[in-house]
């Protein structure tokens, strides 16, 4: 995917968050819960490439593609890759830490979630977030903030295998994963995948 047609996504999404996908570009984070807030934020890297490359391994991120969407729903490229994939810095507006780095097939996936649209299944792809991510909901996929009292899921360093249905047979789900083990997020949507914690 040419990374114009990837940053008209990122726009539109304004986004992947991936779970917690509003990208603004810059801005102060989200209103969350006090001190724990202000300190997720504080610990993010001020350099947008430097958060951008967090979210991947070293091997991955150095030849990345580094793009930034920005308040207007333009997407600025921050650094041309060389490797296919494409990473993007951390979200202002959720709680915590989310910079997130993914693959071509990945990225197809990513637009027909944006899109709306029933993703290719079998055509599995890779989202790195080794920063972790917070996501407003396990259920739905366009949920923007917690409902009926709830909180966001906060999860640690993890990757991500979209596109594959069959990959995600015997784990669990629903409402309230533990986010220690693998688990799938938005389970019985065309947009299920599973999430995998992974050590640092």
């Amino acid at each position: 995917m040419h990374v114009r047609d990837f940053g008209f996504l990122m726009g539109a999404c304004a986004a992947v968050a991936l779970a917690g996908c509003d990208r603004m570009g810059s801005g102060s984070k989200a209103e969350g819960n006090g001190s724990e807030t202000a300190n997720a934020a504080a610990a993010q890297p001020a350099d947008p490439v430097e958060s951008a490359m967090a979210a991947a391994p070293a091997s991955v991120a150095k030849d990345a593609t580094i793009i930034e969407a920005q308040a207007d729903g333009s997407v600025k490229t921050l650094r041309q890759g060389k490797n296919g994939w494409t990473c993007m810095p951390d979200s202002p507006t959720t709680p915590g830490p989310d910079p997130m780095c993914m693959d071509k097939n990945a990225a197809a996936w990513a637009m027909a979630w944006m899109g709306k649209k029933p993703p290719t299944d079998g055509v599995p792809g890779i989202m790195y977030m080794l920063a972790g991510g917070t996501d407003a909901s396990n259920t739905d996929p366009y949920a923007k903030a917690p409902t009926g009292g709830g909180d966001w899921i906060k999860t640690g360093p993890h990757v991500m295998v979209v596109g594959s249905k069959a990959v995600l047979a015997g784990y669990p789900s629903g409402p309230g994963p533990d986010t220690k083990g693998p688990y799938v997020m938005w389970a019985g949507t065309p947009y299920a995948h599973l999430m995998i914690p992974v050590e640092k």
